[in-house]
C-alpha cells in the first residue's frame, strides 16, 4: 500500500480517537414527553436547568410533578442523629440514623496512593454517600431531615421512623451479604393504617468522592455516572459533560445505576421482583476549576400498592470478577469508547479478560504480562504481517507497469482496465491486494484503543509496580518508556525503508510518525506505552526479514 494512504489512515484514526477524548461533546439532554406534561407546576419547572446544588426531582417522564421542595419548617427532633457501624474483612461501613443513609465505605484491602497511610474510603465529603427523598405529589420531603430509631439483629440493621407529624412512616433495612461488598437494601413508605403513601422514592447518588489516588486530578477527571436502560448499551455522563445547572434524565427502565471515580464505584443494582426504577436525572454541579468535580445524580423508584422498595448496593472496586459475578451487565458499568463504544467495548472485555487468564494461569506481575501479550500479539500477526508486506513488494514490482498502462491507455478507460487485469492476473494478484498491505496495520488497532480505555480505570493495574515504574496506571516520571516507544518506531520505520523504492512521503512520515507519537503517548499510561514499545520492538526481526527479501528481489529483477 502507499505510504500516503498509511499516513491517511493513521491520521484519522489519530482523529477518531484523540478528538473524543481531548475535546468531549456534551451529551443530548433528554426532555419528557410534552403530552405527559400536563400539570401547569410541572410545565414550568420541568425543561429548566437546576440551580447548582439542588438534586432534581421527577420529572413528567414518571409522574406530574414539580422541584418543590418541602416548604414546611423542619420537624424538631428528641436526639441528635447517631452513626451505626457495619463491619466485616473486607469493608466498614458507617450508616446514620438521620434518615438511614449511607454516610461512608473504607474498604480495608485496598490502600490510599496519596502517600496518607489511610485505607480508601469512599466518601461524598460532609454529604452522605447516598440518602433518600420521598416525593408525594405536592411535596418533597427529605429523609435526612428526620432522625429515625434504629435495631441490629439477625445481621440486619433496619431504621424506621415518621417524616414528619403527618407523614408517611418509613422503614430501611440493611442486609450486608458478607465479605462480598453487597449490601440488599429493603424497606417501606406506608401512610395511616399501614396503606402505601405512594408518590416516588428519590435515592440520591454520591455527588463527588474524595480522592485517595498519587493522581488526584486524573481521579477527578474520570468522576461519571453510568447507567443501563433497558435493551441498551449502558451510557457514561462524565461529570465534565454538563454545565452547571444542566439536566439529563435517562428513561427507564433503569437496570443499575452508578456514581464512580477512576478505580471504585457505588452501584444501585434494581431489584425487578419488587422496584422499578423509572428513571434516572443526572444534573451539573458547580465548579471551582476546569475539572468538574461536582455534579447530582438521581435514580427514581415508583412505590406501587404495598409501598415497598428494594434493590441492591454495591460499594466497592470496579474489580471485572466482581462485577461480573453480579450479572446484568454490571461489568460494563465502565461504558468505554464514548461514541466508538460498539467497538471498542467488546475488544476491552476480551483484552481484560485474556489478561486476567494469564495472571491466573501464570500468576506474573501485569508489568510482565504486558510484555508477554505485546509479544504474542505480535506473533499472531506474523503470517498475517508476513503475506501482506510480500503483497506490498508485489505491487511495487508492478506498479512501473501500471503506470505505463495509465499513460498509453488514459482515454481509454474501458481497455485500461482490461490491461490493468491482466497484469494483476499473471502476477497472482488482483485490485483489492493493495488493501491486504493495510490488514496488519489496522488489525491491531482495536487491541490498541481497548487497552487505552482499559488503562484508564482498570483497578487491576493501580499501584501495580513494573521495574523502575511504581504504577503501570500512571504515567512513566523519567518518560523512559515513552522514549523508548518512540525509538523502536522510528527504527522499524528505518528498516522498512531499506531496499524500498525511493519515496520522499514515506521518509518524512518515518521522522515525523515517531515524535507525534512520542508526545501523544507521553503522559499516558507507562502500561501502555510498555505494551506498544513491546510490539514495536517484536516486530523487528519480521522487518527486517521482509527488508532483505525486498532487496533480494529488487536484484534478481535487475
Amino acid at each position: 500500500m502507499d505510504r500516503r494512504t498509511v499516513l491517511a489512515i493513521l491520521l484519522i484514526i489519530g482523529v477518531v480517537v484523540v478528538t473524543p477524548v481531548v475535546f468531549p461533546g456534551k451529551p443530548r439532554v433528554v426532555t419528557p414527553p410534552a403530552a405527559a406534561t400536563t400539570d401547569p407546576a410541572a410545565a414550568a419547572t420541568g425543561n429548566q436547568a437546576v440551580p447548582p446544588g439542588q438534586a432534581p426531582a421527577p420529572t413528567a417522564a414518571v409522574a406530574r410533578a414539580t422541584t418543590v421542595e418541602d416548604s414546611t419548617a423542619t420537624v424538631a427532633v428528641a436526639e441528635p442523629p447517631r452513626d451505626v457501624t457495619v463491619a466485616d474483612s473486607l469493608s466498614r461501613t458507617v450508616l446514620t440514623t438521620a434518615g438511614g443513609a449511607l454516610r461512608t465505605v473504607t474498604l480495608s484491602t485496598y490502600e490510599a496512593l496519596d502517600k496518607s497511610g489511610r485505607k480508601v474510603t469512599l466518601t461524598s465529603g460532609a454529604a452522605p454517600l447516598l440518602s433518600y427523598r420521598w416525593f408525594s405529589g405536592q411535596d418533597t420531603v427529605r429523609f435526612s431531615d428526620h432522625v429515625l430509631t434504629v435495631t441490629e439483629a439477625a445481621g440486619q440493621t433496619t431504621f424506621r421512623g415518621t417524616l414528619g407529624a403527618t407523614g408517611p412512616t418509613v422503614e430501611i433495612r440493611y442486609t450486608p451479604v458478607r465479605d462480598s461488598l453487597r449490601v440488599h437494601v429493603e424497606g417501606s413508605v406506608l401512610g395511616a393504617g399501614g396503606a402505601s403513601a405512594g408518590g416516588f422514592l428519590l435515592i440520591d447518588l454520591p455527588s463527588t468522592f474524595q480522592s485517595f489516588e498519587a493522581d488526584s486530578n486524573g481521579d477527578h477527571t474520570a468522576l461519571a455516572y453510568a447507567v443501563k436502560s433497558g435493551t441498551r448499551n449502558a451510557e457514561g455522563v462524565p461529570f465534565g459533560s454538563l454545565d452547571p445547572g444542566e439536566r439529563k434524565i435517562i428513561q427507564g427502565p433503569v437496570t443499575w445505576a452508578v456514581a464512580k471515580n477512576k478505580y471504585f464505584m457505588l452501584g444501585l443494582l434494581a431489584d425487578s421482583g419488587n422496584t422499578q426504577f423509572g428513571e434516572a436525572q443526572i444534573t451539573g454541579g458547580a465548579r471551582t476549576s476546569r475539572t468538574a468535580t461536582v455534579a447530582h445524580g438521581t435514580v427514581i423508584a415508583q412505590l406501587g400498592t404495598t409501598g415497598r422498595f428494594a434493590f441492591e448496593l454495591y460499594t466497592g472496586p470496579q474489580q471485572y470478577q466482581r462485577l461480573l459475578s453480579l450479572g446484568r451487565d454490571f461489568e460494563n458499568s465502565n461504558p468505554y469508547g464514548g461514541f466508538m463504544q460498539g467497538v471498542v467495548q467488546p475488544f476491552a472485555t476480551i483484552v481484560m479478560r485474556v489478561l486476567l487468564w494469564m495472571k491466573a494461569t501464570l500468576g506474573w506481575g501485569y508489568g510482565w504480562l504486558l510484555v508477554l501479550f505485546g509479544v504474542m500479539v505480535r506473533l499472531l500477526m506474523w503470517p498475517l504481517n508476513q503475506g501482506a508486506m510480500r503483497t506490498t513488494i508485489k505491487m511495487q514490482r508492478i506498479q512501473p507497469e501500471l503506470n505505463a498502462l495509465q499513460q498509453k491507455y488514459k482515454g481509454d478507460p474501458a481497455k485500461l482496465q482490461t490491461e490493468m487485469m491482466r497484469i494483476y492476473k499473471e502476477h497472482d494478484m488482483s485490485p483489492f491486494s493493495a488493501f491486504a498491505g493495510c490488514l496488519p496495520i489496522l488489525l491491531p488497532m482495536p487491541i490498541l484503543f481497548a487497552l487505552f480505555f482499559v488503562f484508564q480505570n482498570t483497578i487491576e493495574f493501580r499501584g501495580v509496580p513494573f521495574l523502575w515504574l511504581t504504577d503501570i496506571s500512571l504515567k512513566d516520571p523519567f518518560y523512559i518508556v515513552p522514549l523508548l516507544m518512540g525509538v523502536s518506531m522510528f527504527v522499524l520505520s528505518w528498516i522498512g525503508l531499506r531496499n524500498s523504492p525511493p519515496n520522499p512521503q514515506a521518509k518524512m512520515m518515518a521522522y515525523v510518525m515517531p515524535v507525534m507519537m512520542t508526545v501523544l503517548f507521553a503522559n499516558w499510561a507507562s502500561g501502555l506505552n510498555l505494551y506498544y514499545a513491546v510490539q514495536n520492538i517484536a516486530a523487528l526481526p519480521q522487518q527486517w526479514l521482509i527488508a532483505n527479501e525486498r532487496g533480494k528481489a529488487a536484484k534478481s529483477k535487475g
